[in-house]
């Protein structure tokens, strides 16, 4: 688009246009989430899309970590793409975000993911579906949890320090996401509708474990909660007992599956529920959606951090990258596309070049980043994605791959 500038967000320059158009978009109320608006920008990395003096397209990145198996990866968490009225169908929004990107790359960032408005249009960047997540709207009094808890302390926005650090310092399993600006968490907690926090602090200070939740109707529910936050089973069973224990007055929790668990199995007749709940303001339901991507950005980089529990494997592996089309010519960085032989094992390595004596992986780097977070096995990716091989090293990869499912368990 003629006379488009992308480049940093720049505080004095751009805060007025870009409150607005986050008010465009439907993210923030005019005024009304003012600070919540400065805490979440000015803790990002951010790029902006401008046309002339005013930035039309904004694109947050927060530094962060994702777990793999044992290992922490460092994480660049795109946390807000938003265009204005103005400016949008011009290919501002992927143009800002493949410079975000690629200044992420530079950094010596591996990864990046990002939560989806529909699926498609962040795959022309190279991203892929992460797994589906869980969503279970229940009668907290159906909850099956033999704990009394103690009574809580209230959290609240004041706390947002000490939510954070519980936050980072929660069980984390395979997938999960950690963002490391406290900022981020503090944005967070003054959105919230009705907002409020029950949690547990220790002796020196520390909030050990609590439950975030947003009410559009405190007095009855449905209400939401936000993130739990835990370490433990007893600290997990307690926050479910502080749920349970608000079933007098209100009839409807949604939650957020936790990670590696079931919650029906803690439900008290879920199919009756969901029946007789049904077309109820408080129907209890379980939905499931994938609605976060992700990309590798340095394929090398990311497989050095990678140690898989079977032997070496070795083959070549052909990348495809969409994003050098979104790229300005100058970007010092173009994508992953290429050539590569790839080693698994214990220890993982990418060696730029070909070995026409191995077996060939032919693949997106969409779809070879889900293989690699273990979304998918390569034989199931070789027939809804992006991906193909003999099948021999499709069933080897199947085996290395065969990975806990990942669960970011941070919404962004």
């Amino acid at each position: 688009m003629a006379g488009t500038i992308i480049r940093a967000y720049r505080p004095q320059d751009d805060a007025q246009s870009c409150r607005r158009v986050w008010t465009e978009a439907g993210w923030i109320d005019g005024a009304k989430n003012e600070e919540a608006f400065s805490a979440f920008v000015e803790s990002a990395r951010s790029v902006v899309a401008a046309l002339g003096d005013s930035a039309e397209c904004l694109v947050n990145v927060h530094p962060g970590s994702l777990r793999y198996l044992d290992e922490e990866i460092p994480l660049a968490c795109i946390t807000g793409v938003t265009t204005s009225r103005v400016a949008r169908k011009q290919g501002l929004a992927a143009r800002a975000t493949a410079q975000a990107l690629a200044e992420e790359a530079v950094a010596g960032t591996p990864v990046a993911t990002l939560g989806v408005f529909e699926q498609g249009f962040y795959n022309r960047l190279g991203f892929g579906n992460g797994p589906y997540e869980t969503w279970c709207t229940f009668d907290p009094a159906q909850l099956l949890v033999e704990t009394t808890p103690r009574p809580p302390a209230r959290v609240t926005a004041s706390d947002w320090q000490a939510v954070h650090e519980g936050r980072c310092a929660r069980r984390r399993w395979h997938g999960a996401a950690c963002n490391h600006a406290p900022q981020l968490t503090r944005a967070e907690m003054l959105w919230g509708e009705n907002a409020f926090g029950l949690g547990y602090f220790d002796e020196t200070g520390r909030l050990t474990h609590h439950l975030w939740c947003s009410a559009d109707k405190p007095r009855r529910g449905p209400y939401s909660v936000e993130w739990m936050s835990y370490r433990s089973r007893e600290e997990l069973l307690e926050l479910l007992g502080l749920l349970r224990g608000l079933a007098d007055q209100v009839h409807s929790v949604e939650l957020h599956e936790p990670p590696g668990l079931q919650l029906q199995d803690l439900l008290r007749q879920p199919f009756k529920g969901r029946q007789v709940t049904e077309n109820s303001p408080h129907a209890q339901r379980m939905t499931s959606s994938a609605y976060w991507q992700v990309r590798l950005l340095d394929l090398d980089k990311a497989l050095a951090l990678t140690h898989l529990k079977i032997g070496c494997s070795r083959f070549h592996l052909s990348l495809t990258d969409p994003i050098d089309a979104y790229l300005s010519p100058d970007a010092p960085w173009r994508g992953i596309a290429g050539d590569f032989v790839l080693e698994l094992g214990p220890q993982c390595s990418a060696r730029p070049g070909a070995d026409p004596r191995l077996p060939t992986l032919r693949a997106s780097v969409g779809a070879f980043s889900r293989l690699w977070l273990g979304v998918r096995s390569a034989t199931s990716l070789s027939w809804t994605d992006d991906l193909a091989g003999p099948p021999d090293l499709l069933g080897e990869l199947d085996r290395a791959f065969c990975l806990p499912n990942p669960a970011s368990d941070w919404d962004y």
